[in-house]
This record gives structure tokens, sequence and C-alpha cells, in this order.
């Protein structure tokens, strides 16, 4: 009873009564019996979606559904037939929209599998270095520049492990730098008309309403990159922005080195086994008396494990065996406790890096780190050590530590020498690659399980970028569809390994799919009932006679980015484009580019954390509700001036 009496459920309730009673008014003044209806169902529509009663995708899904049964109960409820015929109620699941967004996640997901994002930070970072004023820009518009390609919230998804490096190495709070990167990515998406949902979905609903339009009125669909102008102008509006009001309106955040040191896991592998270790990078001087000695000989002296080695400038780390010999200017990632790192560095008359540089891709967290693994009971490695089996050649496992029956054997004190028993845990460094090879493999249990299983492959970015290519030419230079278009690119990346069908199958947001196929028939009802023509003339009458087409423009503007963050950008431009296009009609303006205002309009989500990238980037960010009013607020309006502006300078 406590539940059902709780604030959000009395609010509910109390809204649940005030659209009831807003649906009736409005069904007495609805001119027919089946605009009404219409009102009452999106009504139904936007209170699910304030409210959030059940999920967005199971609310659209629910009024398709409802739409449909119209067609049944027609006769009881005073319409001559269903609000939408039942044959074209599933069109939208086939609609160059939604296949064209599908293809848009599938090319994404392809394009990361390449690991093309590691070396993007890597650019980052030596372009930027670690200023904020530097790092900011150059981040904020790589990712507008990707999300002009591909969905905004794919391109942050992408982003978000480039922005957790470049934080960790530079020293720079996550709040500092997620929010100009999720700001810019909503911005990108409004550079072309494959960049986010509303701008691929618009050209289907302008076809749509040319069926209700009478043959001088009907509209042009919008190009690839007719929307170009006026994205980039927004996208460096959000730069500046935060540029020169970062300071004022961005969080503190947790310095990042902090925050490292609180979740280092570590810490865990210090608590259980008593390894204290960090990693270190050293150069070998010219005149170092370790040239030319093996790794294991310099391992077991100062109880170290040298993890990596660069052998020079432009050169790829290798992982090390023990017989690697050291050579001069050659660049070592150690392993070790404080005092093992002591002695290495006196002997090798070499400083530690700060911080690590070279190896700094190789080894971040989302490419390697410390791992358990347990000897399983008929393993072929028992009676055998480390040394025998060259765990480290053969497996990519640098143990560090062996225990068994409570006790630990640390390196350098024979764990490397002692015959395996079933049931030993090893721990020791190793890739997340070999350490995905090593759960197939019947002689180790592994114990670590979190740890990014992801499957990159380098070796596929030349198909990856011919196939994004090929993609693009044919959207800009072909008259295929846009889905059949961008289809072409993401088949030829699964038809060449660069994604396998079923990372592709789950890389599509399906819930996504589903919510914008699902309220296309409601646009077409909103339209084909004249809907939208009746509150286009209610709206038009508040303007007087001879309204200004730029303030009308304001006004649906407006409109846009109040729905929008209420409610889902698709579900908003479903409902607004024919309402923007009636509206134009009546006021004497274009109606194109009303609704490519709604379109444009609906990317306006940056005062509360409803955008899918602002949720997104709200947990890792450390982000607060009020957070996002301050630094949205002002963006909000920034937004609606520029685009005001250059939509009127461009067309």
């Amino acid at each position: 009873m406590s539940t059902l009496f709780s604030g959000p459920n009395i609010t509910r309730l109390i809204m649940a009564i005030v659209f009831i009673m807003m649906g009736y008014y409005l069904s007495g003044v609805a001119p027919s019996v089946e605009i009404a209806w219409v009102i009452a169902i999106l009504l139904l529509t936007m209170y699910l979606f304030i409210f959030e009663i059940v999920g967005v995708d199971v609310a659209a899904i629910s009024i398709m559904v409802l739409l449909g049964l119209t067609t049944l109960i027609a006769p009881f409820v005073g319409l001559e037939q269903g609000l939408v015929p039942n044959k074209h109620l599933f069109d939208g699941f086939s609609s160059n929209a939604v296949m064209s967004i599908v293809a848009v996640m599938i090319i994404g997901a392809g394009l990361d599998k390449t690991g093309l994002m590691g070396t993007v930070a890597t650019f980052i970072l030596k372009v930027g270095g670690k200023t904020e004023s530097r790092i900011i820009p150059i981040i904020s518009s790589t990712v507008a520049f990707i999300s002009s390609f591909m969905q905004n919230v794919g391109a942050a998804a992408l982003f978000l492990p480039v922005v957790s490096r470049i934080s960790s190495r530079s020293g720079l709070p996550m709040s500092r730098l997620l929010m100009p990167m999720g700001f810019c990515a909503i911005l990108g998406g409004t550079i072309t008309m494959v960049g986010s949902s509303p701008l691929i979905l618009l050209n289907d609903l302008i076809l749509t309403s040319n069926k209700a339009l009478p043959a001088p009125q009907q509209m042009e669909t919008w190009s690839l990159f007719s929307v170009t102008p006026i994205g980039l102008a927004l996208v460096t509006a959000g730069i500046l922005y935060f540029i020169l009001a970062g300071r004022f309106v961005l969080p503190s955040g947790t310095d990042a080195k902090a925050l490292a040191e609180a979740v280092n896991p570590m810490k865990y592998f210090k608590d259980v086994y008593g390894i204290d270790y960090r990693m270190t990078e050293f150069v070998v001087p010219f005149d170092s008396k370790l040239i030319g000695e093996d790794v294991l000989g310099i391992e077991k002296r100062h109880k170290v494990r040298v993890i990596a080695i660069c052998r020079g400038k432009g050169q790829s780390p290798v992982w090390p065996n023990r017989e690697t010999l050291l050579e001069k200017d050659q660049t070592l990632c150690v392993l070790a406790g404080v005092d093992g790192l002591a002695s290495f560095g006196e002997e090798i008359k070499a400083e530690p890096k700060k911080s690590l540089d070279v190896f700094s891709d190789l080894l971040s967290s989302n490419q390697a780190g410390i791992a358990e693994i347990v000897i399983a009971p008929g393993s072929s490695l028992i009676g055998k050590s480390a040394a025998d089996v060259w765990l480290r050649k053969s497996y990519g496992f640098a143990l560090m530590a062996l225990h068994r029956g409570g006790d630990t054997i640390r390196q350098g004190e024979g764990a490397r020498d002692t015959p395996f028993q079933a049931g030993d845990t090893l721990v020791g460094h190793i890739s997340w690659e070999a350490l995905a090879r090593l759960e197939k493999n019947r002689d180790f249990v592994v114990v670590t399980t979190e740890y990014p299983h992801e499957e990159l492959r380098p070796h596929k970015v030349a198909w990856a970028g011919l196939f994004f290519t090929i993609a693009l030419g044919l959207v800009i230079f072909s008259d295929l569809r846009l889905s059949v278009s961008l289809l072409v690119g993401a088949l030829g990346m699964i038809l060449t390994g660069v994604i396998k069908i079923e990372e592709a199958y789950q890389a599509v947001s399906w819930k996504t799919v589903f919510l914008l196929a699902s309220l296309i028939p409601l646009g077409l009802a909103v339209e084909t009932s004249g809907t939208a023509r009746w509150i286009a003339e209610a709206t038009l009458s508040l303007f007087g006679e001879d309204p200004q087409i730029w303030l009308v423009q304001l006004a649906v503007a407006v409109l846009a980015t109040f729905f929008t963050l209420v409610m889902s950008n698709v579900g908003a431009t479903v409902l607004l484009v024919p309402l923007a296009v009636n509206i134009a009609i009546g006021a004497g303006g274009n109606p194109a580019v009303f609704a490519l205002t709604v379109a444009l309009a609906t990317s306006n989500s940056f005062l509360i954390p409803t955008h899918q990238v602002n949720a997104l980037i709200m947990g890792p960010g450390g982000y607060r509700v009020p957070d996002y009013m301050r630094a949205g607020g002002i963006m909000t309006v920034l937004f609606l001036v520029v685009m005001m502006v250059m939509m009127n300078i461009v067309y």
C-alpha cells in the first residue's frame, strides 16, 4: 500500500487525470471523430513516454498494436474504418529509415572491431598533450566527425574508453572531458542526414506527408550533405562554448590519479597474495652494463618482471621471453615492487618514467592486466614448472606469484621453478587476448572473468576502411536508396570478416529499431486523419493573420526542443514533422525547411540526461542533473540561436 501511494505514483496518477481531462476537452472541439481518437492516442503516447510507465520501445509497440485494433473496434467507437490500414501497420520495419539505422550500427561496430579507437587516443595525446584547452577541441571535433556518419550514441560509446585512457594518462578528470565529448557527439549528428535517427527518418516522413499534399505543395527530400553547413556551425559553437566557458560550467570532478588509485585492481592482489607491484617504464642507456644480458637473469636478480620491450622509436612493442636480450636505447616496461624497481633502476642507471608512455596502448586496462588462473585437475602441466613449459613464451602469461595451500610463493622466491600441482593458483600479467585463449585450454581454469573479451581485428582495418568508403561513395554519388547504400558497406564488412554475423546482430540496438518502426504508423495516422492540419491551423491562429515566418519557425523549434526533453527524439520527430509541415503551409513558409527544423531541434537535448548519449556518460563522468542543467541550459539556447541564424542564411 505504501508503494502505491509513493511520491512517483501519486505524480503519475495526478498527471493521468490531467491528460484524461485534456483528452476529454480536445475531443469536444475536434472537428471529426477520427481526429478525436488520434488526439487521444497521441496524449496516451506522450504520457507513456514522459512518465516511463513501461519502456519506450514497449510503449511504441503498444501504440502500434492499438492502432491496428482500431480496425476491429471501428464500428463500436464511431469510426468508418481503422486509423491505420492493417496492411500498412508494419511498414515501419521495412522502411528506409529503419534499415539505414541497422546498417549504420553494423558499420560502426565493424570500425570499432579494427581497434581504431586506441590509435585515435594515441594521436589525440600526441597532438593535444595534456592540456584541457587543447584536448577538449580535438576530442570533441573527432567525435563530432565520427558521429556525422554513425549513430551519436554509438560514437560516444566508441570514445568512452578513449576518453578514459586520455584521462588516466593526462591526469584530467573524466568529468572535464566526457560532457564536451557527449554534447559534441549529439551535435555531430546534425552534420549529415545519416548522423541521427531523426534526420535518417526525416525523408521518409516527408514522403508520407506528400501523400496528403497536392502536387504543387509536395516537398523534395534532402540529400546527404544538405544540413552540413548548419551542423558544422553547431559543432563549432559547441566547441567554442566549452573552450571559453568550460572552466565555469563543467564540474571539477575527481582527480583522475586519485580515482585510478581508488579502483586499482592491484589492491585486491596485495590484500590476497601480498603482491604490491607497480608498472614502470625505463629507457636502457647507451652505457648500461645490462646491454646484452637476457631477461631471465635480470628478473631473477632484481625480483622484477619485464612485461614488454620496445626496440626503438617507431617500432611496435613486443612481449619478451626469458631469452630476449637487452639492447641500448630500448624502452622496457617493468612490473615490480618498490624495492625491485629501486634496485633495477640503480643498476640500469636510469630514472623511471612518471607514467606509461610507449606502452600506454599495449598495456592499457582494456588490452592487458593481472589475472588469476588455476591448474586444472588432470592438466598436462602437473609436475612441470613455469620454467619447464616456458609459460610466458607458450601462453603469454608472465608469472608473478604461485598460491598453494594458503601460502604464496612470489616472483624471485622460486615461483618460476616450483612444479605445478592441481589446484595451484597462478597470478600473473597477461594480455586479454591471450587470456581468452586460455579459457579454451583444458589445462587451466581461468578465475578472472571480468575483463574485456572483445576480439579486435586490426588486420581487417583496410577492409573496414574500404567498405566504409564504398558505402559513403554510394550515398553521395549514386541514386540508390540510403538503406541499400549503407547495407552494402555493412554486408561487405561481414563477408570480409571485419565483423561476424553474430556480432552484427549484437551491434544493432533492437530497442531503437522497434521504437522507430512502431512509431511510424502513428505518424501516418496523424497525417492522414487531418490531425496535423487541424493542430497547425490552431497554432497559426495564435500568431495572427500575417505571422512572421521566422517567429513561427522558432516556435516550432522550441516545441521540438521541449518534446525531445520529455520523450525520445524519434518520437518527437514522428509527432511534430506532420504538424510542422502543415504549420509552414498555413504560414506561407517552406514546409521542407520546417520539417528539417524539427529534425534538427530534436537533437537539442542537453538540459537533462534524457538523451541516450547523456545517459551513457552520466555514470562514468560522475554527473548529476544540476551539472546538465548548468552546462546544458546555455547550450540549449546557443543551439537554438545558431540553428535559426544558419537556417535562415542557408535556406
